[in-house]
């Protein structure tokens, strides 16, 4: 489809380009926000467009679902006929891809791409635009396949088809169509970053280490953090390791020049500890950091800068896993240079990392912290970084804040929860278990996983990740070990099922922060 862009001129001199009549007002001071592509879609018939997408994204994509209840936030729904972009994003990405026919699809193929793969951020944006005559989104099934060839590999295709039935043969049809006619794609352009500004004010940082039995590595953190650029102005350690192997003389407050706090945790978990500690910091911004990394002198004043520059609420830095628990900064200096030019993109996080990540206060704040349903398990992070996407904040991903993960092989809060893989008289009850310890059968995946896939998605998506997570158990691998895997299958089944049976116990009790 031919587009008959208008063009605004910014009061900082960026050309934003547009087709319908926007709220110019607005748009201006979206123009120094974190978005780069704004729409009011919701209104116009395309929220929660194309959920075919699940089949490829399951519950591994924040934005699989538009958000509910919310006048502001990341969505790659793009109405073709209603949309404001900056003209360089435009450029770069070379618009919409005219080998589609179909113009629903090539908005939401542009938009998805430029969320998932470009560093570009789609927002809507209620009453940018005030039509709200619904628009009727038709999609056929060979354009289905076409999107899905152009974007995924095959096997996406191939379970999209199983799902929504092999023995029909338009699906038949319409994968062969796009497998003849089409190709998937190749690398695309990545929209490069902003220049950071340099930190406006005197913004306060509180800077949260949970530890255990890594004394050792906590301390070099701190030292770590005597170097900062931008020190912080608050360092908050929880540190759970038993009485009988701590060393509290290594703990001296006086040693750095930043208020350190130094507290002995006597509740179990990560999250509990980090709520703990939120519950203390009076910083503008909370940096959430592992015990086990490193960082450099720049770390947090990055964090600082990208925030301000790209008038964001919360980033997530990029987080690089050392070869082994002895290197060191240099070490990292040496793997920044052979990064990839992928890790130059500031886009939307697609995850997040307790290990390496700044968010305001005031919006840790809204969430009241961690959900401890996590603890003994895994995913709270990630449940962190969906749950500031569903209040409408925008985590980008920092490539300027970079920490090297050592990951030592002892110590950690996974020493509580290494006993979710022990059977029998040895084993020692997780939290999740609350009042029906585990016996005979261990559930598979992790029931906190299974949790948060109950809490941030919907039921469909729920039976797509099962059908998903079996396919991938089955086929994925060598082929001669399939007898064997169906084989175990019904054993299998019963993990899921066990699994799913704490899930919902946790969905019942409800997020708890203490």
């Amino acid at each position: 489809m031919s587009l008959n862009f208008r063009e605004y001129t910014t009061n900082s001199n960026e050309i934003i380009l547009y087709v319908g009549n926007p709220n110019l007002e607005k748009l201006e001071l979206l123009s120094t926000g974190a978005g780069d592509i704004w729409h009011s879609s919701f209104e116009q018939g395309y929220k929660n467009a194309f959920l075919d997408i699940v089949y490829q994204t399951v519950v591994f994509f924040w934005y699989v679902n538009d958000f509910d209840n919310l006048d502001k936030c990341i969505s790659w729904r793009l109405n073709p006929n209603h949309f404001a972009i900056r003209k360089s994003v435009w450029e770069k990405l070379g618009g919409f891809d005219k080998e589609y026919e179909n113009k629903h699809l090539q908005a939401l193929d542009f938009a998805y791409n430029a969320l998932r793969n470009c560093g570009a951020i789609p927002m809507y944006i209620k009453d940018l635009y005030v039509v709200t005559e619904k628009e009727k989104i038709e999609i056929s099934t060979k354009d289905r396949y076409v999107f899905y060839r152009k974007n995924f590999k095959l096997d996406h295709s191939i379970f999209m088809l199983y799902r929504k039935g092999f023995w029909k043969l338009s699906e038949w049809n319409a994968l062969f169509y796009a497998k003849k006619r089409f190709k998937q794609r190749g690398e695309l352009p990545v929209i490069a970053p902003r220049k950071l500004k340099e930190v406006e004010g005197k913004p306060t940082v509180s800077y949260i280490i949970p530890t255990m039995m890594r004394q050792d590595f906590t301390l070099t953190l701190l030292e770590d953090l005597k170097s900062q650029t931008y020190l912080p102005t608050q360092v908050i350690v929880v540190d759970a390791t038993p009485e009988n192997t701590r060393d509290e003389s290594l703990y001296n407050a006086q040693n750095y020049p930043f208020e350190v706090q130094f507290h002995w945790q006597t509740t179990k978990g990560s999250c509990r500890a980090r709520n703990e500690a939120i519950d203390l910091c009076t910083g503008d911004y909370i940096v959430f950091g592992d015990d086990d990394i490193r960082i450099q002198p720049n770390f947090i004043e990055n964090h600082i800068r990208l925030l301000q520059t790209y008038n964001a609420g919360a980033c997530n830095g990029l987080d690089i896993r050392a070869d082994n628990q002895q290197q060191n900064l240099n070490d990292l200096e040496q793997k920044l240079i052979e990064y990839p030019f992928q890790r130059w993109l500031v886009g939307s996080a697609g995850g997040f990392s307790n290990a390496n990540s700044c968010v305001k206060r005031s919006l840790v704040n809204k969430l009241v912290g961690n959900d401890i349903n996590y603890d003994g398990g895994y995913g709270e992070d990630s449940d962190f970084g969906i749950s500031l996407t569903k209040i409408g904040v925008t985590v980008l991903h920092n490539p300027f804040s970079v920490n090297l993960h050592l990951k030592p092989p002892v110590g950690g809060y996974r020493f509580w929860g290494t006993q979710a893989k022990v059977m029998g008289k040895k084993r020692k009850a997780q939290p999740w278990e609350l009042d029906t310890p585990v016996k005979r059968i261990r559930p598979v995946p992790s029931p906190t996983i299974m949790y948060q896939i109950h809490k941030q998605f919907t039921p469909q998506q729920l039976v797509e990740y099962k059908h998903k997570y079996f396919a991938l158990y089955l086929f994925k691998g060598n082929k001669w070990e399939l007898p064997l895997k169906l084989f175990k299958l019904p054993y299998r089944l019963l993990q899921f099922k066990k699994s799913v049976f704490y899930a919902r116990k946790l969905i019942q009790l409800g997020k708890r922060t203490k």
